[in-house]
C-alpha cells in the first residue's frame, strides 16, 4: 500500500531568502491527524485553521526545508493551498475499504464498498 506520495506545488513557497519550493511529500494521514487538531484553540476559534495544521501534519517535504510547520502552510500561495487541499481529498478519501463475500443464492463472490454512514 502507498502511504507517501509525490508532488509539485503550481507556484511554490518562497522562503525569507527568496528560495522557491516546489516539490514535495505528502503522507496518508492517521486518525490522530484528524483528531488532535481539534483540540487547538486556533481551531476551536476559526475551523478553517483545520486545514493549515492538517496539512503541516501530513506534508514530510517541501523542497530543501527542514521542517515543516503552520507557518510554512500559512505562507503559501492560496493557488498552492488550493492544490494540496485537494491532494489531501484525493489520497486519503479515494478508496474506500469494500468486503468481499459470497453471494449465498448464486455462489458468486461479489465486492461490496463499506459505507460508514448508515441512515
Amino acid at each position: 500500500m502507498q502511504t507517501e506520495f509525490e508532488f509539485e506545488l503550481p507556484r511554490g513557497y518562497v522562503d525569507q531568502n527568496g528560495e522557491i519550493h516546489k516539490k514535495g511529500v505528502m503522507r496518508l494521514a492517521s486518525a490522530a491527524d484528524e483528531i488532535l487538531p481539534l483540540r487547538d484553540p486556533k481551531v476551536q476559534q476559526n475551523p478553517g485553521y483545520l486545514t493549515i495544521i492538517l496539512l503541516s501534519r501530513v506534508i514530510t517535504k517541501l523542497g530543501t526545508l527542514r521542517a515543516i510547520n503552520t507557518r510554512v502552510i500559512e505562507g503559501l500561495f492560496t493557488m498552492d493551498l488550493a492544490y494540496l487541499q485537494d491532494m489531501y481529498q484525493r489520497i486519503n478519501m479515494s478508496e474506500m475499504p469494500h468486503y468481499q463475500f459470497t453471494c449465498p443464492h448464486c455462489g458468486q463472490q461479489v465486492e461490496v464498498p463499506l459505507d460508514f454512514l448508515l441512515g
